[in-house]
């Protein structure tokens, strides 16, 4: 059983994003498919290609920890993903599926900045540098992302969904 210190959570918590992200890989493709706009499926499509990156870069920080990687189902993931497909069955029919979309995407994404935001700062307090900027990267792609995902709901989506 691991030490309960701020190592041991920093890894349970890596572990938790791993499983995260490989959740994510699974359902932006569903999401893409649903979308009604061309664009919301492209920023789809672009962050599933993010996504796939970003799962091998958290496996090349488990392989600078000496660790491997340990994918546990991520229950906060899985409910954040679960509204996604409500979406997709209470209003597929409908014109405000696109802006249900954007929205469960969102907290998705908002989900990863938490949990990107805190493993850098506890690998910074850990002395971990090797992992800080393949942790700032990806947190920087997740805020680009809910950005893109802002923009598209409040210039278009959002007003043919009214």
């Amino acid at each position: 059983m691991p030490q309960p210190d701020l190592k041991a959570l920093f890894l349970h918590q890596l572990n938790d994003t791993y499983a995260a992200e490989q959740a994510i890989v699974k359902a932006l493709p569903k999401m893409a498919e649903a979308a009604r706009s061309d664009e919301l499926r492209g920023a789809f499509g672009v962050h599933l290609e993010e996504t796939k990156t970003q799962v091998t870069r958290l496996e090349g920080i488990f392989r600078t920890l000496g660790e491997k990687p340990q994918a546990v189902e991520c229950k906060a993931m899985a409910g954040i993903l679960g509204e996604g497909e409500e979406m997709i069955r209470e209003f597929g029919a409908g014109e405000a599926l696109d802006a249900g979309l954007i929205a469960a995407a969102q907290a998705v994404e908002h989900y990863e900045i938490t949990r990107y935001g805190t493993l850098l700062a506890w690998a910074r307090q850990l002395a971990l540098k090797d992992v800080e900027a393949p942790l700032t990267d990806t947190l920087i792609e997740e805020e680009n992302t809910d950005s893109i995902l802002s923009e598209l709901a409040e210039e278009a989506i959002n007003a043919k969904a009214a």
